[in-house]
């Protein structure tokens, strides 16, 4: 139903033979609304198309995500009368994370993520799924050399931080201004070259006997204490 109410391309839609609900009614309202073309299917070719997945009746081929560019990031937040606010991703490997980080990220009014082109999950229908509507909100910037990228970003006044075990305690983070935070690989976390680009190295304390985190999870901690210091309760 996102993808419907957005911008993105889709190709046609499937539905499967009678299967009534209001999701599904609603679904087929706003596709003939864009004109799409509208196939009744029988339930094995849903489970083909979604490779035996939970496609809860329907399904869209859609045209591949275009991705962003960092200009575009920095002009979405300026567009919102906002100090930038993006998420580094390093050489993330498991699409339910990204798409979980996507979702956050959504929640809490990131800007923009950037990923690399090489060794790293892109957008796949698996983040679109686990994302659930996220991928067509937030905007994500693909590119060929992270430390670059992260250069760039200092130099157009963005402060970085990264995650390390050992770092200053994230619930003393200021987010205020322009902030991106930088989630390393779920294996062997930041690259030693983008870590030193980092302004400052922040902690989650755990006091438990599992001394790591999921990486989407670790992220969503960092985004809402970012979120909390950019949106103060009153």
């Amino acid at each position: 139903m996102a993808a419907l109410k957005s911008d993105q391309e889709i190709n046609k839609v499937f539905i499967q033979k009678g299967l009534k609900t209001d999701a599904i009614s609603e679904i087929i309202k706003l596709a003939k609304q864009r004109r799409l073309v509208i196939s009744n299917v029988p339930k094995t070719k849903l489970d083909q198309l979604s490779d035996h997945g939970n496609h809860q009746g329907v399904a869209l081929a859609v045209a591949a995500y275009h991705y962003a560019t960092i200009d575009d990031l920095f002009d979405r937040a300026a567009a919102k009368g906002e100090a930038p606010f993006f998420l580094i991703l390093d050489e993330l490997a498991d699409p339910h994370n990204l798409g979980s980080i996507m979702r956050t990220a959504d929640a809490a009014g990131v800007h923009g993520i950037i990923i690399p082109k090489r060794r790293s999950v892109g957008l796949t229908s698996v983040v679109a799924k686990t994302a659930a509507g996220a991928i067509e909100h937030v905007p994500v910037a693909r590119v060929t050399n992270l430390v670059q990228v992260a250069k760039e970003l200092k130099e157009r006044g963005m402060w970085l931080f990264g995650t390390d075990m050992k770092g200053t305690d994230y619930r003393h983070w200021d987010a205020k201004g322009p902030v991106c935070v930088v989630i390393g690989n779920e294996g062997k976390g930041i690259s030693s070259l983008l870590k030193k680009t980092c302004d400052e190295m922040l902690t989650i304390p755990m006091v438990g006997h599992v001394q790591s985190l999921n990486a989407s999870v670790a992220a969503s901690l960092l985004i809402y204490q970012g979120f909390n210091s950019r949106h103060p309760l009153k």
